[in-house]
């Protein structure tokens, strides 16, 4: 069950402000209805704004990388990190940031970020050098916070971006002693590319830090009439639900009508699931953000933590012996 996966953003649609003006148009112009007829992605540069409504936020941020790419005297080196993650439209749970990421020996400014590592193996997105897709998500596992680098390497392995095998062999070229070399391991042995959504991705992270059992994902529910759906989550006798928009089909504008019959057909399928004598959690974006609360919703249907994680057996439990909180706010190397 594969998720839509976004398109790239179109660095094409990009223009110099000092270009928009010289063609005797002000890029602070109105159309008839009194609506901006251009967005600023970055000083000196803008993009219609009919085009800046249509993008979703992992491609306004490569919107972002690319125009401040374009105001830089020299093209960057390589693109890493977060700016790389964005062109390679991996998703975040965070705010993306206000910043540029590339791999250079220089000294950091307030909108680039320099991160003097090795370049290693590097290739081109829409014009420009990133790292690759796998050194990307290692590098989000390495600096970023833990749900954000689940979530991007769940979405890559979703979709068929990259296997865990190349995953493993592009941790094992990290130095043994790399700063956040252990978060990276935890992020990839989290990852699972049966995660459908970010909002999936996110529950796991956080059931993961309440100690909470493992669940199986996407689980198969049947009864008499034959297969009733897949649920996110599973324990037993017990179905999770993490709620998004996206996952019923609804969006801003769409049909009253047709959204009543979206919401009543999950309905349907959830009564059809509670007569298989399973219980239901369900969950939303803001549950998902508050681990107390998702904790209250899932002790209500039984599902409680222990005292020790039990996440990890064998080989990978040796990995994570005490299984530390990621830290909230990581280290970043040679930040000015």
């Amino acid at each position: 069950m594969r998720s839509d996966l976004s398109p790239p953003f179109d660095p094409t649609t990009l223009r110099l402000a000092g270009d928009v003006r010289r063609l005797g148009r002000d890029t602070n112009e109105k159309d008839d209805q009194g609506r901006p007829v251009w967005v600023r992605v970055r000083h000196g540069v803008v993009v219609r704004a009919a085009t800046w409504r249509q993008l979703t936020v992992e491609q306004r941020h490569a919107a972002f990388v690319h125009a401040t790419a374009l105001r830089m005297k020299a093209p960057p080196a390589a693109l890493s990190h977060t700016s790389a993650a964005a062109l390679w439209g991996l998703p975040r749970v965070s705010a993306w940031p206000t910043r540029l990421e590339v791999i250079s020996s220089a000294r950091s400014s307030g909108l680039i970020v320099r991160h003097d590592l090795p370049r290693g193996e590097t290739v081109h997105v829409a014009g420009l050098s990133v790292t690759s897709l796998t050194r990307t998500l290692v590098d989000l596992g390495r600096t970023e916070k833990l749900h954000d680098a689940v979530a991007a390497a769940d979405h890559a392995l979703h979709h068929e971006l990259c296997t865990a095998i190349a995953l493993e062999e592009e941790f094992d070229r990290l130095d043994a002693g790399v700063p956040g070399r252990a978060r990276a391991r935890l992020a990839l042995d989290l990852a699972d590319g049966r995660s459908m959504s970010v909002g999936e991705s996110l529950s796991r992270v956080q059931m993961f830090r309440l100690n909470l059992p493992r669940p199986e994902l996407q689980v198969e529910v049947h009864d008499g009439d034959g297969l009733v759906g897949f649920c996110d989550f599973g324990w037993e006798d017990v179905m999770g639900e993490f709620d998004g928009r996206k996952k019923y089909g609804l969006r801003d504008g769409m049909d009253p009508q047709k959204a009543e019959r979206t919401l009543w057909n999950e309905k349907k399928r959830e009564d059809r699931i509670r007569a298989t004598n399973r219980k239901m959690a369900r969950w939303v974006w803001v549950d998902a953000l508050r681990p107390s609360q998702m904790a209250r919703i899932l002790a209500a249907q039984g599902i409680r933590p222990s005292a020790v994680n039990t996440w990890f057996v064998g080989e990978m439990a040796a990995r994570h012996p005490r299984h530390p909180r990621h830290p909230e706010q990581p280290r970043r190397p040679n930040v000015a």
